[in-house]
């Protein structure tokens, strides 16, 4: 086969090299791309010398807000924040995991970087609902059954939690049912259920089973509030029980569509 002529390897020169204006646009978007490179180059490892290598944005205090029980101390030392080390290296996940285990009476923790120069905690801490008995000392418990402190002397205003569960008889097999925790679950449940003026008027919530849970109030009257289902039907029946027989010494709003009050 005959190769190309010599007017047809004219054609390709012509085309593979262009007019002098496009070789020269080529050349300036080359060295525009190249200089992007290098500035984009330069630029990371300028970020990364500020952020890691320069002293302009390291560490230098901690902060602590949200403490009610807990000391701000406490919560920096448990913390343990590196001072002195770059902010964007510091761990707060790690930092939020070792708080919470080391202090339950933390529910959560927020640790944020306040640049340029400090790590804030924002602590909110559990709050008691009820307290269970403990050789003398009082284990607090909040409003999700979690047992997070114990404390030698009784916070104000918490009613006590009494677990008077037989290891005989229904009693027993509610036990093995639903074990102590859920027990103790379903106790918090109902004190977060009560009315206001019987909440505050409450003295001790008594767990003998899943379904057998009673108050005392602070004037000796006691409530039979069976379980923990349908506590706003029993919370409005016990309001109503109230108004109607305000001199009865014992309300049952187990049975909510049933209230029964006696005594006198």
């Amino acid at each position: 086969m005959a190769g190309p002529t010599t007017a047809e390897r004219g054609e390709r020169q012509q085309e593979s090299s262009g007019p002098p204006s496009a070789r020269r646009f080529g050349r300036a978007r080359l060295r525009t791309i190249v200089i992007l490179a290098v500035t984009a180059l330069l630029l990371g490892a300028g970020v990364t010398w500020v952020l890691y290598g320069s002293s302009w944005l390291r560490v230098e205090h901690v902060s602590v807000s949200g403490t009610r029980v807990l000391t701000p101390a406490e919560v920096r030392d448990v913390a343990d924040v590196p001072v002195g080390v770059p902010m964007v290296s510091v761990d707060t996940d790690g930092i939020q995991a070792r708080l919470r285990q080391k202090l339950p009476r933390i529910d959560t923790v927020d640790v944020v970087r306040s640049w340029p120069h400090g790590i804030g905690l924002k602590v909110t801490e559990r709050t008691p609902v009820l307290l269970l008995g403990n050789d003398g000392k009082f284990v607090e418990v909040d409003g999700e059954g979690v047992r997070f402190a114990t404390v030698s002397q009784a916070p104000k205003g918490i009613p006590a939690l009494e677990l008077s569960v037989s290891r005989k008889g229904s009693a027993a097999a509610s036990l093995r049912r639903f074990g102590i925790d859920r027990l103790v679950r379903e106790a918090v449940r109902v004190a977060g259920d009560l009315p206001a003026a019987v909440a505050a008027d409450t003295r001790t919530v008594q767990v003998r089973s899943y379904d057998d849970i009673s108050l005392k109030l602070g004037d000796g009257r006691v409530v039979a509030w069976g379980s923990s289902e349908s506590g706003r039907a029993k919370a409005r029946a016990l309001t109503a029980l109230m108004k109607a027989a305000p001199g009865a010494r014992h309300f049952d709003v187990s049975v909510p569509t049933a209230p029964a009050s006696s005594g006198s």
